[in-house]
């Protein structure tokens, strides 16, 4: 059986290292909806501080389960739990939305489990390509 990166990916990630001076150059998109582009970043922004934030709190621990996740079992666990953590934000989400925005959890909106499941496909991502260390 192939290693965890090749039973999740379809599609291979690009190996090139990404150089930070080339993430902000104009590209076609932002010259074609520069406000879109503008408000994604700021969104983007808001999601990084957050798990940046989160991961102070947490650290590497409550995604790797305690391991280094160096064998394909160990990150399959951990994909499983990001997977339920996913679920359990998405049946939030639902809840909400039939209770047509009522939510009860003081100082918690519905945008908050937005974010999460935005940043757990992104820490997924992390864990698929081996880098959550």
């Amino acid at each position: 059986m192939g290693s965890t990166t090749e039973k999740y990916y379809e599609n291979q990630p690009n190996n090139k290292e990404i150089n930070p001076s080339e993430i902000r150059t104009k590209s076609d998109f932002e010259k074609t909806y520069p406000l879109l582009a503008i408000e994604f970043q700021k969104i983007q922004k808001e999601q990084y501080d957050l798990f940046a934030s989160k991961m102070m709190d947490y650290g590497l621990g409550n995604i790797s389960l305690g391991s280094d996740l160096s064998i394909p079992e160990d990150r399959d666990l951990s994909l499983t739990g990001i997977w339920l953590r996913c679920n359990d934000k998405i049946n939030r989400l639902k809840n909400i939305l039939k209770r047509n925005g009522k939510t009860y959890v003081a100082g918690e909106a519905s945008i908050d489990s937005w974010i999460d499941i935005s940043n757990y496909g992104i820490i997924a991502m992390l864990v698929t390509r081996n880098k959550w260390k």
